[in-house]
């Protein structure tokens, strides 16, 4: 298996998974280099200033966003922390719904998911719950800057986080929302307000209790149940098979 491209956890409730996520689709591609037409020679790509025409060092470069024409305002790393670093570590499951409640038009590229030490009997609980009750975790997750609306999903004896478009179409719109980009935003105009001078951090939010806490109880028992009943089959299909006794 290809090296893993994210490591975080799978939450819910209560509940933390640590997993690492891979890719699960190869794409062979050709790979070509720009040349001179005369001599072959590569040509690199050069970081140039469009005020001068001047190369500019990494060490020099800074990322910005544009809030009017020709108006930048500088995103440090601590800017982009200050959104929210946790959830930049995890796959939030927001609900549980039913497949059927999702058209399969909008998922679009899936990543295996892989229990790292001390996930494997909870990600197991997740799979076979998942499973048997045909349901799909509706997540978010952040990968890299941006954050994507995603289904977890059992598959093949594994976990896979399918990333999806955010769309109208799903259960309950309003639950889905790209938050990310929306606080993003926040930091940015408070920036902007403030000329690009640093800004005081405010003191994050507790998060809001969910209703998945439930619904987790709700799929552990139903798993629960469901190897009840087969301990239950096993038992009686035995007792079929004895022979019965012989009257003295």
């Amino acid at each position: 298996m290809a090296r893993a491209i994210w490591k975080g956890s799978i939450s819910f409730g209560l509940v933390n998974i640590p997993i690492a996520l891979y890719p699960a689709t190869r794409r062979e591609e050709l790979k070509f280099r720009l040349l001179r037409k005369g001599d072959l020679s590569p040509v690199n790509y050069k970081r140039v200033a469009e005020k001068d025409g001047k190369e500019v060092p990494w060490d020099q470069i800074v990322k910005g966003y544009e809030y009017e024409k020709g108006k930048y305002v500088v995103l440090k790393d601590e800017d982009f922390e200050r959104v929210d670093l946790e959830a930049t570590q995890t796959v939030d499951i927001q609900d549980f719904v039913d497949q059927e409640e999702i058209d399969p038009m909008f998922f679009y590229k899936p990543y295996y998911l892989k229990p790292q030490k001390g996930g494997d009997k909870a990600y197991a609980l997740l799979r076979d719950a998942l499973k048997d009750t045909n349901k799909v975790g509706v997540a978010k997750v952040v990968i890299k800057t941006r954050q994507y609306l995603a289904g977890v999903k059992p598959e093949d004896g594994a976990l896979v986080l399918e990333l999806m478009h955010f769309a109208d179409e799903l259960a309950d719109p309003e639950k889905y929302k790209d938050d990310y980009r929306e606080a993003l935003m926040e930091v940015i105009e408070e920036k902007v307000e403030a000329g690009g001078k640093e800004i005081e951090e405010k003191p994050r939010k507790a998060p809001e209790p969910t209703k998945v806490i439930d619904l987790v109880s709700v799929l552990q028992k139903s798993l629960e149940e469901t190897g009840g009943k087969k301990k239950a089959t096993t038992k009686s299909r035995r007792k079929q098979k004895q022979p019965a006794k012989k009257a003295a």
